[in-house]
C-alpha cells in the first residue's frame, strides 16, 4: 500500500473565494485513487492566501514535519509553482524530501527520471518565477495608476469610524461611514482641541464609557489614539507609496 500526501496552495482571497483550491485537491484525491495512493483525511495540506514566494507557509511547515518523520511516501502536488513560485525553494524543498526519502509528484508534469524531464521541471520553475515577477510589476504600475486617479481600494484597510466597501460592476471601491464609531472619532478630537485634554485622560475617558476599539477589545491604548489624532485620513488627503523597499545600511561611528 502507498501512503502520499496532498499540498494545495492558492495566494489571494480572489482564488479562496472562487474555490480553486478546492478544486486543486479534488483533482489530486481523483489522481491518488487512480493511481493507488492512500491518503489519510489529516495528510490533506491546504494554505489559503499564502504567497508561493514565501516558505513560512502553515500547513507546508506541518508537511515538512511530517515527511521528517518518515510517515508518508509520496507527496502529490497539483504543479510546481503551487510548491513555491521560486524555483530555489522548488529545488531546496523537493531536495529536502528527497534526502528524507520521499518522492514529489506533481500531477501536471511528467515525473522527472531523465536528465531532459529535470531540465523541463527547471523551465517550467525559472518561467513560473518569471512570471510572478511579472504580475508584481503590473500589479505595481495598475495600483499607482489608480491611486493617481483617486481611488481608494489601492490604500489599507478603513480607519476607525469608517468601512471598506469594495467595488463592483457599477460601483467603484469607498468608505462608508460608521455613525457609531464616527461619533467616538468627534469626541476624541474635541476633547483634544477644545478641551485640551491630555492623551491619558481621553483615553481613561473612553474606557470609562466601555467604547470598544475597531477589533472589537474593551480598553484602548495611549498608542490607539494617538494614532488616531495623527491619522491625516480624516483630514481628507490619502498618501500612496509612502515608504519603499532598501538596502539597510550600516552606520559607523566616526573615531574619536
Amino acid at each position: 500500500m502507498k501512503t502520499a500526501a496532498l499540498y494545495a496552495r492558492v495566494s489571494s482571497e480572489r482564488q479562496k473565494e472562487e474555490q480553486t483550491i478546492g478544486s486543486q485537491t479534488e483533482a489530486l484525491k481523483e489522481y491518488a485513487r487512480t493511481n493507488g495512493y492512500t491518503v489519510l483525511p489529516e495528510w490533506v495540506f491546504q494554505d489559503e492566501g499564502y504567497s508561493g514566494a514565501i516558505l513560512k507557509r502553515p500547513d507546508l511547515e506541518r508537511l515538512r514535519d511530517l515527511a521528517a518523520e518518515g510517515q508518508i511516501e509520496t507527496i502529490l502536488v497539483y504543479s510546481p509553482d503551487r510548491l513555491s513560485r521560486k524555483y530555489a525553494y522548488q529545488v531546496l524543498l523537493m531536495e529536502e524530501f528527497t534526502r528524507q526519502g520521499v518522492e514529489t509528484i506533481f500531477m501536471n508534469s511528467p515525473p522527472a527520471s531523465t536528465p531532459e524531464e529535470h531540465l523541463l521541471l527547471q523551465f517550467q520553475g525559472m518561467i513560473a518565477e518569471y512570471e510572478r515577477a511579472q504580475i508584481a510589476e503590473r500589479t505595481r504600475r495598475g495600483k499607482r495608476h489608480r491611486a493617481r486617479s483617486g481611488s481608494i481600494n489601492v490604500l489599507s484597510g478603513a480607519p476607525y469610524g469608517y468601512r471598506y466597501v469594495k467595488k463592483t460592476e457599477t460601483s467603484a471601491a469607498y468608505y462608508d461611514v460608521i455613525e457609531e464609531e464616527a461619533a467616538t472619532v468627534r469626541d476624541v478630537y474635541q476633547w483634544y482641541a477644545e478641551e485640551a485634554l491630555s492623551i491619558g485622560e481621553i483615553t481613561r475617558r473612553l474606557n470609562a464609557r466601555g467604547i470598544g476599539t475597531r477589533q472589537g477589545k474593551s480598553g484602548w491604548e495611549r498608542s490607539t489614539v494617538s494614532a488616531l489624532l495623527r491619522n491625516p485620513d480624516y483630514k481628507g488627503p490619502a498618501c500612496f507609496g509612502k515608504t519603499e523597499h532598501a538596502e539597510r545600511k550600516k552606520i559607523t561611528r566616526r573615531l574619536r
